[in-house]
């Protein structure tokens, strides 16, 4: 594995006793990484088992081929280019019949992070780019910033971004667009730190909810995990596990809210006496609270901060 894809699982200890992996199961990782969690995961499956690993980082998939390699030789995997958004797709071109176990770690990996000319990051000056998957997108968060009228700025940083000072930033951000284009990440991030109140610039980095709030909108990601979330609660075997680690509120909402509504039976008011919606459970959560990491995990990796992790057990057909 290079040393770009050298990285600390989040949560790895929970997320294995949750899958409880087993020989012959088939595990997809829809946001394989460097491999994290998967080469942790695969040597449980033995021969007869597959591990199917999603990235739209091609550098990662390359990674994780090696790392998986070293890890679990034996173990069939496939290794897919692309989003977890189109498991369906993906999953239907494996001629696999259902998943065991299924991982999403969200949000930005560390590689990602770190490599500047990606545009992720408000501490490094690069290009406004924050494309996931350069290959396949082109809208970029120079767009975004350029062209975007101010009330869609605002709708994106409040949406987004839970960002109270939206209003502030859109402005600043048309004034300044004005008199040049907004081009790099730095500037942007000098721009938003100038709209904040003084009493405000004490807390947190002022731009890290503006480039969240781009992040989001350049890639459709709330739209991918709510696509990505159904279908890979759609292929789960009977008893099979989903395990989701969010890092912001806006993706933990989402997960939280479908397992419920997937966890919920009838709806009917108690007085019918029979029911008539035919709603019946789907899964059933595992996680009545989000896990999240250990003291001693925060400081050996501090990016695990913000992670909730959220699991469900699909239920057997009946």
């Amino acid at each position: 594995m290079t040393s770009a894809y050298r990285h600390v699982p989040v949560l790895l200890e929970e997320v294995r006793a949750i899958l409880r992996p087993a020989s012959g199961e088939t595990y997809v990782d829809g946001t394989l990484g460097g491999a994290g969690h998967a080469r942790a995961i695969a040597p449980a499956l033995g021969a007869d088992g597959l591990v199917i690993g999603i990235d739209h980082d091609p550098a990662a998939l390359a990674a994780s081929d090696t790392a998986l390699q070293e890890a679990a030789p034996e173990v069939p995997r496939l290794l897919v280019h692309g989003s977890f958004a189109d498991l369906d797709d993906i999953l239907l071109d494996a001629g696999v019949t259902g998943a065991d176990d299924v991982l999403l770690d969200l949000g930005v990996s560390s590689p990602e992070l770190d490599e500047a000319s990606r545009g992720f990051s408000y501490a490094k000056d690069a290009p406004l780019d924050m494309r996931m998957d350069p290959d396949t997108s082109t809208l970029t968060a120079a767009e975004v910033i350029n062209t975007y009228s101010q009330p869609d700025l605002v709708r994106i940083l409040g949406a987004y971004g839970e960002e109270r000072h939206a209003q502030a930033i859109a402005a600043a951000i048309v004034r300044a667009r004005k008199r040049a284009p907004i081009e790099g990440t730095l500037e942007l991030a000098d721009l938003v730190r100038a709209a904040y109140p003084a009493r405000d610039r004490a807390r947190r980095h002022p731009a890290r909810k503006t480039f969240q709030a781009l992040r989001i909108e350049v890639n459709g990601e709330l739209d991918a995990l709510e696509r990505g979330l159904d279908a890979a609660i759609r292929w789960l075997e009977p008893g099979g596990v989903i395990c989701v680690i969010s890092y912001h509120s806006l993706e933990d909402r989402i997960v939280k809210r479908t397992f419920a509504e997937l966890s919920r039976g009838c709806t009917c008011p108690p007085e019918l006496g029979v029911c008539v919606c035919g709603n019946v459970p789907i899964v059933d959560v595992i996680t009545k609270r989000p896990i999240t990491p250990s003291e001693e995990e925060v400081a050996a990796n501090p990016r695990a901060r913000s992670a909730k992790l959220r699991a469900a057990r699909k239920r057997a057909i009946v």
